[in-house]
């Protein structure tokens, strides 16, 4: 008996012993996710919309390495008319002293794949999406081969840039430009309601933020107050016209001309009265240009 119990424990030992050993999936997979992240060379030029100054060109130029056998592409997908976006994006990189041969353009189209383009879009030194719809432009790279190769160019160093929509798309969660509550579009946000901003999924280069452009210029406040408050796992940053943030390791730097506002809700606070969002203790900073502080993407 004695020994009939002492089999039974050597192998009660044995199934503590394996089961110890079995690798948890999803902590693996964290892991695995927190190395990829760890891995991302690249850098974020997110402008705010409005007129691009021949300075913020070559800031962009400047930051992203552009040496010899280097090129950028354009993304004008966002755009109603993406062959004028790409020539008048084309135009600033050649009056900087771009060479024209070292420019693209590639307006992907929905469910078509070009696999040469797909390619090139890996090894860009720079991508840049145009303004115009950010669903638009989601729409069409979703899902899909293009979505990946972005992914993959920016983790081999690549620049992301984008204005306007294409700032918007930066983010996992991205503000579409639409209220659930009122639906006829009109540029003002009046209110500060629960449920009302409209949220999409965007390219995922910043995982910790949400970001509002033509700020300033078109007094977004009462978005950007919203989305912080019912999102408050992100910083919801908001960037002015003629102005942009560089995102580069763990730190943000202001460039152009205005101003880049920040709120963070770092209580998790959340109240709703009769549909209104309210909220305590929420952190906002007014960044200027020359400012710089710490992020985590």
């Amino acid at each position: 008996m004695k020994l009939f119990k002492s089999i039974n424990l050597i192998f009660l030992f044995i199934i503590i012993s394996c089961n110890n050993n079995v690798p948890n999936v999803e902590s693996s997979n964290h892991q695995n996710v927190n190395k990829l992240n760890n891995k991302t060379k690249g850098k974020l030029f997110i402008i705010g919309g409005g007129k691009r100054s021949p300075e913020m060109i070559k800031k962009l130029i400047d930051i992203s390495n552009f040496n010899k056998g280097a090129y950028l592409v354009i993304l004008p997908m966002s755009s109603q008319e993406p062959d004028s976006a790409v020539f008048y994006a084309s135009k600033q990189f050649k009056e900087i002293g771009i060479d024209s041969k070292r420019i693209k353009g590639f307006n992907f189209e929905k469910g078509k794949e070009n696999k040469e383009w797909i390619d090139s879009l890996k090894k860009a030194n720079i991508i840049y999406i145009s303004g115009g719809d950010q669903t638009k432009f989601m729409d069409v790279v979703l899902n899909t081969p293009i979505y990946d190769a972005l992914h993959e160019a920016y983790n081999n160093g690549a620049t992301i840039a984008g204005t306007s929509a294409g700032a918007a798309v930066m983010s996992k969660k991205m503000i579409t430009g639409n209220e659930h509550k009122h639906k006829e579009y009109t540029g003002d946000f009046r209110t500060i309601e629960a449920d009302n901003i409209e949220i999409a999924e965007g390219i995922g280069f910043l995982k910790n933020a949400i970001i509002d452009q033509h700020f300033v210029k078109r007094m977004r406040m009462n978005r950007l107050i919203s989305i912080a408050i019912e999102h408050p796992n992100e910083i919801a940053i908001g960037i002015d016209e003629s102005t942009a943030i560089i995102i580069e390791g763990d730190s943000i730097r202001v460039t152009g001309i205005s101003q880049v506002i920040v709120i963070k809700n770092p209580n998790k606070s959340m109240e709703i009265k009769d549909g209104l969002l309210g909220a305590n203790q929420l952190e906002l900073s007014v960044q200027l240009p020359g400012s710089k502080f710490a992020f985590k993407r």
